[in-house]
């Protein structure tokens, strides 16, 4: 006779808080389940294939993650907060590692979230921003993980030619609407023929500012390190 064995989850809080996802989205409360990992997912952290694919981190939340949710839509930030979070329920909240040829170790149950204001949002999940120096009102959208797959499409089929740049098509797909105006097309001709550098610039530091996320910034006594997510976070050995 056959057994059913239960998995032990924990509810993870999102940095969005929900707030970036339509109203009937698995995610709009602001939380997401995940399992505790097992031999299976070590499995996967050592799939060869997955590994050479650059896949492998993917199908580790495939996973890990409860809720029934396509991770595509997910935020970056939240993303990166699922993974830290498997991380610790995984091997422990002490991450060893190398930056520049000196050995640290963090706890990485310190990072604190970076919040979404609510105050910062309008209607439809955008945010708006009044560039500095041409007075231009525009809105823009917390990117998705299908977002930056599409951007990063774009910009590697782009360089194949030498046309186009990555400034500029990040902002071609954030940007949802200039002075009320939302067609792509229009959108495309103000990032290319209009923005000026000095409000690009602007634009962007405020996107940063506002994005929710997971504040990775260590700092060694001297300077900041910013911990990037790879293979290795989550198992040293398998880098």
């Amino acid at each position: 006779m056959s057994e059913t064995f239960k998995f032990p989850t924990e509810i993870v809080e999102l940095p969005s808080k929900g707030l970036v996802y339509p109203e009937d989205h698995p995610l709009k409360e602001g939380k997401v389940e995940i399992k505790y990992m097992t031999a299976k997912e070590e499995d996967i952290l050592t799939n060869q294939n997955y590994i050479d694919k650059g896949t492998v981190l993917d199908k580790l939340l495939e996973s890990l993650v409860v809720t029934k949710i396509d991770l595509k839509d997910i935020c970056t930030g939240d993303k990166n907060a699922i993974l830290i979070a498997c991380r610790i329920l995984g091997y422990g909240k002490n991450y060893n590692f190398t930056y520049d040829g000196e050995e640290y170790s963090v706890d990485l149950s310190s990072f604190d979230n970076k919040d979404i204001d609510e105050k910062t949002l309008l209607q439809g999940q955008n945010i708006k921003f009044t560039l500095p120096s041409s007075e231009n009102e525009v809105t823009f959208k917390i990117l998705t993980e299908k977002d930056e797959e599409n951007i990063e499409k774009e910009i590697t089929g782009m360089s194949k030619f030498k046309a186009g740049g990555v400034v500029t098509t990040r902002l071609k797909h954030t940007i949802t609407s200039v002075n009320g105006e939302s067609d792509h097309n229009k959108i495309k001709d103000f990032v290319e023929n209009y923005l000026l550098a000095s409000d690009a610039k602007a634009l962007r530091e405020y996107i940063k500012e506002v994005s929710p996320g997971v504040d990775m910034t260590f700092n060694d006594g001297e300077k900041d390190i910013d911990l990037p997510i790879t293979l290795t976070f989550f198992w040293p050995e398998l880098g």
